[in-house]
């Protein structure tokens, strides 16, 4: 079956696998190693505690339009939505994040960046693991394009005061 429509892509419903919608094809990765998972959880708890006092929701891997038949699952969405619906708009995201695993790293670093950058969204946030280490590079939107905004590797701290103020070592996603 092909092109995929947005309407194919919901009536699949739940499944264990991380299924994207891009431009009429579907993209299937298993769910994510424990090990992402947990570098997942422990940064959506962190960046929680910064966003919500200032109104924002932070969630994990939940479906994010970016246009026309065009729908990714990043692994940290930062919205000012607070509803029930199945897909977010990119209109809504403030910050996305996504966790560079060897599998998908250039995937990552390029074609979700520029995604990421066409629709808009003002902050992307990138978590890149080598080994047991980990460093953190947000990216700020200019234009139509991503510029490297900030950037720590394990044992240094991330501040940022926008899109709210947050600081972490990337040693606390161990």
């Amino acid at each position: 079956m092909g092109p995929w429509t947005e309407t194919d892509y919901l009536a699949l419903g739940d499944s264990q696998d991380r299924i994207e919608l891009l431009d009429g094809a579907l993209i299937v990765s298993p769910a994510p190693s424990r090990r992402h998972q947990r570098v997942a959880r422990r940064l959506a708890n962190a960046v929680e505690l910064a966003a919500e006092p200032v109104g924002l929701l932070v969630y994990d891997a939940i479906n994010v339009r970016l246009g026309s038949d065009r729908i990714v699952i990043p692994d940290l969405v930062v919205t000012d939505a607070d509803d029930d619906g199945v897909v977010l708009s990119a209109e809504r995201v403030t910050l996305v994040g996504e966790i560079v695993s060897p599998g998908n790293a250039a995937a990552d670093r390029l074609v979700k960046m520029q995604l990421y950058a066409i629709a808009r969204i003002p902050f992307y946030l990138l978590v890149e693991q080598d080994g047991d280490s980990h460093s953190l590079r947000l990216h700020r939107l200019d234009g139509g394009h991503y510029v490297e905004d900030a950037v720590a590797k394990a044992g240094e701290t991330l501040s940022v005061t926008e899109p709210f103020r947050w600081a972490m070592d990337p040693a606390a996603l161990r």
